[in-house]
C-alpha cells in the first residue's frame, strides 16, 4: 500500500456489496496518472482505515462515529429477505416486517441495519459472524435472513430469492473523509460521485497551468488589445 500523502495514487476503502466500478472508469479517464486503489472492508474497518490515513476516504454504511469526518450521504439501499425458493415468502413480489414474524431471522455480527422499533422475527440460537455465513444457514433452511439489496446480490445463490421489505428502514450509503482542507484529489473523488461534469467549476481543472511556450488562457469577456497598429481618422 501507498503511504498516505503520495499523490500518484488515491485509496478508496468500501464495504462489501457496493460496487465503485463506475467511479473507477470515471476516475481513470480523469486521472489517468494517478491510480485508484480500491480497498475491501467492513464499515468498522473502513473508519479505522481513514483515520489512521490508510485510505483517502471510504464509501461505507450509515450510521457511523463521525467525529472528525466530512460525510456526503449518496443514496439509501432497499431493505431485502433472503428466503430460500420454496418458503412462502418467495412467492410474492414484496413483503412486510409482520409476514417474519414467526419466522427466525439471523442477525450476523456484521449486520449494519438499525431498526427503530423491534427487529423482525424471532432470534435464532446462534450468532452468524457474517453475513456469508448467514447465507449458508438461510441455504440449510434453518431461518432468514434480513439484509440491504447489494448484499443480498452480492451472495446470490440459486436456491435462495430475496423479496423487499416495504416496512424496514432503509441502508445508507456514505462517503467518508477526513476533516481537513480537502486534496485536488479528494475534490475530484467528490465530483464524480456526486455526478459533476469535467468541466464543472468545483473540479480541478488539469489545464489551468498553460504548458511551457504557450500563453495562458483568456478569460471570458477580458479585453483583447489588438494586434496591429491603430487606424488613423481622415480629416
Amino acid at each position: 500500500m501507498t503511504e498516505p500523502g503520495d499523490t500518484t495514487a488515491f485509496r478508496l476503502g468500501y464495504v462489501p456489496g457496493v460496487t465503485p466500478g463506475k467511479w473507477a472508469r470515471i476516475w481513470a479517464e480523469r486521472r489517468p496518472h494517478v491510480a485508484l486503489e480500491l480497498v475491501m472492508a467492513t464499515t468498522d474497518e473502513a473508519l479505522e482505515l481513514i483515520r489512521t490515513g490508510a485510505v483517502d476516504a471510504a464509501v461505507l454504511r450509515l450510521p457511523i462515529d463521525r467525529t472528525g469526518l466530512h460525510t456526503i450521504p449518496l443514496y439509501t439501499e432497499t431493505t431485502v429477505a433472503v428466503v430460500p425458493k420454496e418458503h412462502v415468502v418467495a412467492a410474492t413480489e414484496e413483503a412486510t416486517v409482520a409476514d417474519l414474524a414467526d419466522e427466525i431471522v439471523f442477525r450476523p455480527l456484521d449486520d449494519t441495519l438499525v431498526w427503530p422499533g423491534d427487529r423482525p422475527g424471532r432470534s435464532a440460537a446462534i450468532t452468524p459472524a457474517t453475513t456469508a455465513a448467514a447465507i449458508e444457514l438461510v441455504a440449510a433452511g434453518v431461518g432468514l435472513l434480513v439484509v440491504p439489496q447489494s448484499l443480498a446480490r452480492l451472495h446470490h445463490r440459486r436456491d435462495l430469492v430475496h423479496r423487499p421489505l416495504t416496512d424496514a428502514p432503509g441502508s445508507g450509503v456514505a462517503l467518508a473523509w477526513p476533516k481537513a482542507e480537502n486534496t485536488d484529489l479528494m475534490e475530484e473523488f467528490i465530483g464524480i460521485v456526486r455526478g459533476r461534469t469535467v468541466n464543472s467549476s468545483r473540479t480541478p481543472r488539469r489545464d489551468a497551468t498553460p504548458a511551457p511556450g504557450r500563453p495562458a488562457p483568456t478569460k471570458k469577456g477580458a479585453a483583447r488589445r489588438p494586434s496591429g497598429r491603430r487606424g488613423t481618422h481622415r480629416r
